[in-house]
């Protein structure tokens, strides 16, 4: 697909652009015009906005759980940014919502616990280095010095034999001082440093499996240091394709703003923004601190550092009581068994509601909330309805709510989930909530 097909590209294709952006708009708000009483309705995103994939260009060079696709910030901004807007992300995960707004040409400002953030936001809107990726490699290879990560659990998840080869190649990534080539390198080497793991990558959360055990068993067997080095060559290609993708979409240079490791539930903002919008943590679907910690370790962060952010982790903090406004809420805790169980429902939804309550109070015009119906005890929790009930007490006019099936993941089915010894419901949908300032 030809980059004109994509975004804008030129000056002088502005009003073209403007134009396509019209009557997109007008043809979708006309299905949605239909029944003026239904606000809900079943969309395809992905056939919404024209863009080629989840995954093209930096939008899809690290695998973080359940994060955006680019279709969702696209839409929004497509049907919903105006010139000079600025948006807003508290749980930007792997930096979407940024990367869109580029696109579009509006500021931003992105937050999120998890610190690995701000890398990723830097490599991702880097344009390609000038580098031999084969030298590169070569000189990883041949540097001698360790770099052993501060984690008392480092035995356990790699291969004696392989330890010394990352050890050494992290060494040579620590040691850089260009760093421009450093943030080039990490993905990349993330990426490689954990497919040489126990780590069972088809997962939610870091964690060893018969599968991750044969999968290194087969690495021992071969020249593990040539597919080592076959493998980051690759990788290293792969991101520099997508950086030229990326910068093929003509961002903008605009103002923003990355608060990496910080605490959503207790940072304010210090200007207001026009657009917030983001996909808060789907109840106990995800923990995301656990499943980054390994790449965390690399990058040189402590056993003590990575257990403190995962203590802030929503729904596993003690919250204190709040006024939830939903009579959804109230109906499903009813029919909760267990109380732990209840306790984490309750810490969940008090913790995002009472986050996204107060940051809510900076922003100008637009709320979306893009949420799935995470399951507990194999019931599915009707996040979507809860928020928007609570956002309507609260004043904020909601326009609609799109649904959008999922059609392709990264982690595998249990089957039956082993923390439960329950079936595992997987979340089958996502729900874009738009609300407004009235």
């Amino acid at each position: 697909m030809e980059k004109s097909d994509i975004m804008h590209e030129t000056q002088n294709e502005s009003s073209e652009s403007e134009k396509r952006k019209a009557i997109i708009r007008q043809v979708t708000l006309r299905e949605f015009d239909k029944d003026q009483n239904q606000k809900e309705q079943d969309v395809s995103l992905r056939d919404l906005v024209d863009f080629p994939s989840t995954t093209y260009s930096t939008f899809g060079i690290y695998n973080y759980p359940a994060k955006f696709i680019p279709h969702v910030v696209n839409y929004v901004l497509e049907n919903y940014g105006e010139e000079g807007m600025t948006v807003f992300d508290p749980f930007a995960g792997c930096g979407t919502v940024g990367l869109a707004s580029r696109i579009y040409g509006h500021g931003y400002e992105l937050w999120d616990l998890n610190p690995i953030l701000e890398l990723l936001h830097r490599v991702a809107i880097a344009a390609p280095v000038n580098i031999d990726i084969v030298s590169l490699v070569d000189h990883v290879l041949e540097y001698e010095e360790s770099y052993i990560p501060k984690w008392s659990n480092f035995d356990y998840w790699f291969a004696e034999d392989l330890q010394n080869l990352l050890a050494q190649s992290w060494g040579f990534y620590h040691a850089l001082e260009d760093e421009s080539v450093r943030d080039f390198l990490a993905v990349p080497l993330l990426k490689v440093s954990r497919h040489f793991s126990y780590d069972d990558m088809g997962r939610m959360k870091l964690s060893k499996s018969p599968k991750s055990k044969a999968r290194v068993k087969e690495i021992l067997k071969q020249d593990w240091k040539w597919l080592f080095r076959s493998m980051l060559i690759d990788e290293l290609n792969d991101l520099h394709k997508k950086q030229k993708e990326y910068q093929s979409l003509n961002p903008v240079d605009v103002e923003a703003t990355i608060r990496a490791g910080v605490d959503s539930l207790k940072e304010s903002l210090r200007e207001d923004r026009d657009i917030l919008i983001t996909s808060p943590p789907y109840l106990q679907s995800q923990e995301y601190m656990r499943q980054a910690k390994m790449d965390l370790f690399w990058l040189g962060y402590s056993d003590k550092e990575v257990k403190q952010l995962s203590k802030m982790e929503i729904p596993y903090r003690d919250l204190h009581e709040i006024d939830i406004k939903s009579e959804t809420y109230r109906r499903v805790r009813k029919v909760i068994g267990e109380e732990h169980i209840q306790d984490v429902y309750d810490n969940y939804f008090r913790g995002v509601t009472q986050c996204l309550e107060r940051l809510s109070t900076d922003i100008s015009t637009y709320l979306f909330f893009f949420v799935g119906r995470s399951s507990m005890r194999g019931r599915p929790v009707p996040i979507d309805t809860i928020l928007t009930e609570h956002f309507t007490q609260l004043g904020w006019t909601h326009e609609r709510t799109l649904v959008d099936t999922i059609v392709s993941r990264r982690m595998f089915s249990y089957g039956v989930n082993p923390a439960t010894n329950q079936r595992d419901v997987r979340t089958k949908t996502e729900h874009l909530i738009v609300l407004k300032r009235p």
